[in-house]
């Protein structure tokens, strides 16, 4: 049911205006609040505390239905749901779910500060730093700039990691919740990307900026260790933001081919065509349930680390390749924006990037890899 939903609000919501946004790089506010209203931004929170109190899975498949019409709301969505959301709901304090959670899954938009520009498959060698004022209690300063932050220009509040006790090295690391309102906290330009342009992604700049001792999300110096296990989370999310959009593209690739006529035939009765789409689908289905077995997995409380990176790897080369493929199936139009498959083929490149590199997954792998393997 859950999917359907999604399915024609992705439909209905979001392909109309895919096209205008991608073009302005401007996320519509009117489709944030109509995401909150439909309830795609609670997924996995409690009902007591606002939400839809549903399962990790059903996040994905919501992830994955909006992909298919536009990835960059896909992410914004993915982002707020298995990083924000789930970091709450994992570590934070009663009193921090009672005033965060009713908001995140009604209004609020999140976002997530870890990347600096000395910091990226590195992510602990990040620089930011909390200095606590007065003892004990007293308040923390935090300095330093983060990059990359997806979803910064219509968050409402960052998870910020900053180093509380650069002695301890990565064991420092803190989480802290930071309202965007805070003084102090401000954005750099918006990137202007290749893909996925609607996505806000801006640096973040903390200049001096004050939180209480209270916006400690969690324990200190165990940011770390959040960002690590939240991480793997985020990468099924990007895995089912791939798959999304590879089916996208074959939403939009087949019906053409099964009307377009060539040599009196049409294109899809073409047996080296057929042979092409068959392979893509068959990788797509493949991707689909590495994503999914990673989600289940995780909702099993077993081991994922090895799982998740093999879908978030996987399901970005194939997202690549299937929406590559679709723009030569489509021929000259699939060259141009009239079907949005090579907007889909731009979206594509960023899966191979962020949450971790394909090498930084290859890496992942290779160190879990059982021997004798089984």
């Amino acid at each position: 049911m859950l999917r359907s939903a999604a399915a024609r609000f992705s439909a209905d919501e979001v392909l109309p205006r895919s096209a205008a946004m991608d073009a302005a790089s401007l996320m519509d506010p009117d489709l944030i609040g109509a995401l909150f209203d439909a309830g795609f931004m609670g997924v996995e929170i409690p009902e007591e505390y606002g939400g839809a109190g549903s399962s990790f899975t059903a996040a994905c498949l919501v992830i994955e239905e909006l992909a298919k019409a536009d990835p960059a709301v896909s992410v914004m969505v993915d982002i707020h749901n298995t990083i924000v959301n789930n970091t709450f709901s994992l570590w934070a304090s009663e009193e921090h779910k009672r005033t965060w959670l009713p908001q995140l899954a009604t209004e609020k938009l999140g976002a997530f500060a870890l990347s600096e520009v000395g910091s990226g498959s590195d992510a602990f060698a990040l620089r930011t730093s909390a200095v606590q004022e007065g003892g004990e209690g007293g308040d923390y300063v935090l300095n330093g700039e983060k990059m990359w932050i997806s979803n910064s220009e219509q968050a409402g509040v960052f998870l910020v990691m900053a180093n509380a006790a650069p002695e301890r090295g990565y064991k420092g690391i803190t989480c802290f919740v930071v309202p965007a309102d805070s003084p102090g906290l401000s954005l750099g330009p918006a990137e202007d990307k290749l893909g996925i342009r609607a996505s806000s992604t801006c640096p973040l700049r903390l200049d001096g900026v004050r939180v209480p001792a209270s916006a400690v999300l969690g324990e200190f110096g165990k940011g770390y260790k959040y960002a690590i296990e939240i991480l793997n989370e985020g990468r099924i999310g990007i895995g089912a933001q791939m798959i999304g959009l590879a089916a996208g593209a074959l939403d939009r690739t087949m019906p053409y081919l099964h009307e377009r006529q060539q040599f009196g035939s049409r294109v899809a009765d073409f047996q080296g065509v057929q042979h092409q789409v068959a392979q893509l689908a068959t990788e797509l289905e493949a991707a689909r349930l590495l994503v999914y077995n990673a989600a289940r997995l995780k909702e099993s409380g077993m081991p994922v680390v090895k799982e998740a990176a093999m879908a978030k790897l996987y399901s970005s080369q194939v997202a690549e390749k299937v929406a590559s493929k679709c723009v030569e199936l489509l021929g000259g139009v699939g060259f141009t924006k009239s079907f949005g498959v090579e907007k889909l083929y731009r979206d594509a490149k960023i899966g191979a990037i962020y949450e971790g590199t394909s090498n930084i997954q290859l890496n992942t792998i290779a160190k879990l890899m059982a021997v004798p393997y089984r």
